[in-house]
């Protein structure tokens, strides 16, 4: 049963991103499972098969070996992947988190681009450009298919609005 605002507004914003929501349309479900799919492969590879080719991908100006990077963002992304399909009840948190997640690699894209790296067959600029508009369609995605932003929690503000 849905609380009324005043429930809402005395509830802490921790706990109610937290909560567990209501399943989501079948696109966004099929969405979300995909984009978890898809971030686990890239995590596996991370830590096996193309593990040099995402090295490509850490900017040298990043003070820490770019093996060690390449592994912990491999780590992250097959956990990230693996909540995004199996914790469909927190989709919310796990859509937030996800989303961070690509906005926090984004610059190792505008380093690939800028120092012309290749790896994953992006061997000219313009490959590496046009690569770079593909991560906020991640973004978006992952906000969408996990209703991220349409369920985020509201502030009192906010709910105040919704309850005039």
């Amino acid at each position: 049963m849905p609380m009324s605002t005043s429930e809402e507004m005395t509830k802490g914003f921790l706990a109610r991103l937290l909560e567990p929501r209501e399943r989501t349309s079948l696109g966004r479900t099929i969405v979300r499972i995909a984009l978890g799919v898809g971030l686990t492969f890239a995590g596996v590879g991370h830590l096996t098969f193309a593990r040099e080719e995402f090295q490509a991908q850490v900017p040298s100006w990043l003070p820490l070996d770019p093996d060690l990077v390449v592994v912990l963002s491999g780590v992250a992304e097959i956990t990230l992947g693996g909540a995004l399909v199996l914790l469909a009840k927190r989709r919310v948190p796990v859509g937030w988190a996800v989303a961070l997640f690509f906005i926090a690699v984004f610059p190792g894209n505008i380093a690939q681009w800028l120092d012309a790296r290749d790896g994953f067959g992006l061997d000219t600029d313009g490959k590496r450009f046009v690569r770079l508009f593909f991560q906020p369609l991640l973004i978006v995605a992952t906000l969408w298919s996990t209703a991220a932003w349409r369920d985020r929690p509201r502030t009192a503000t906010e709910l105040g609005r919704r309850a005039a």
